[in-house]
């Protein structure tokens, strides 16, 4: 897996702009939810693709501690072969001496060779120490996008959920007259009234009955009393 390939898996979504993705959306809480798990997938795959890089890095790291200990090593053994070289040519063994001396020459051609190859290594362990930071803070990146994006995701719940109640409130208010309360008072009172009217209408009926009847008593009453006026002058002659 190249460095571009890890970098841009790993930033692909810690660079999203959460708020213009919102906007575009026609259900915000399920694409929420859809980038959250995208969010958790891509973490998951970038976390493995980032410790198999840390690994490689570590290796190479190892094998560079290797060939610096080796070529250390190999100089200590050419060191003590040119030595004991000197000493037996001081001692006149000539012929152990360059025996030595090639042992000293072999020792230091296997430190020339680990130092190269500790040279070669450290430019590509530089680099990846470099692409190994990057890839961390990309995943610190995403990290965080997340944790907002799960923020977001809870305060959108809980604000569709405060916008649903209001609105059965609203449905539920709307089946009363909200501008004038007292309607349904008002029309019962109205036929409170007219059942008041017609019970006055019917006592001044029964009212203008006996009236009648009173009067008619009367009239009964002046003419009994003129037949006994009449009577007493018949009785006086």
């Amino acid at each position: 897996m190249t460095k571009q390939t890890i970098l841009g898996r790993v930033t692909q979504l810690a660079k999203a702009n959460i708020n213009a993705l919102l906007d575009q959306a026609e259900d915000p809480q399920k694409m929420l939810d859809q980038l959250i798990r995208d969010y958790t997938a891509n973490i998951a795959e970038a976390e493995q693709a980032v410790a198999a890089t840390i690994g490689n890095l570590r290796l190479m790291e190892q094998d560079h501690r290797e060939d610096v200990d080796a070529a250390k090593e190999w100089g200590d053994k050419a060191l003590a072969a040119s030595r004991k070289a000197d000493e037996l040519r001081a001692a006149g063994s000539v012929a152990e001496a360059d025996k030595f001396d090639n042992l000293a020459k072999v020792a230091l051609g296997r430190q020339l060779q680990s130092e190269k190859e500790a040279k070669t290594a450290e430019p590509t362990i530089a680099s990846q120490t470099v692409v190994v930071d990057k890839l961390k803070s990309g995943l610190e990146q995403m990290k965080s996008k997340l944790t907002e994006l799960k923020a977001k995701r809870d305060e959108l719940v809980a604000r569709a959920k405060s916008a649903q109640a209001q609105n059965q409130m609203m449905d539920s208010v709307k089946n009363i007259n909200v501008l004038d309360p007292t309607s349904e008072l008002s029309r019962f009172e109205d036929k409170v009234r007219r059942e008041e009217a017609r019970a006055m209408g019917k006592q001044e009926l029964a009212a203008s009955s006996l009236d009648a009847q009173f009067e008619q008593l009367d009239s009964l009453g002046d003419s009994a009393e003129v037949e006994a006026r009449l009577a007493a002058l018949k009785t006086a002659s």
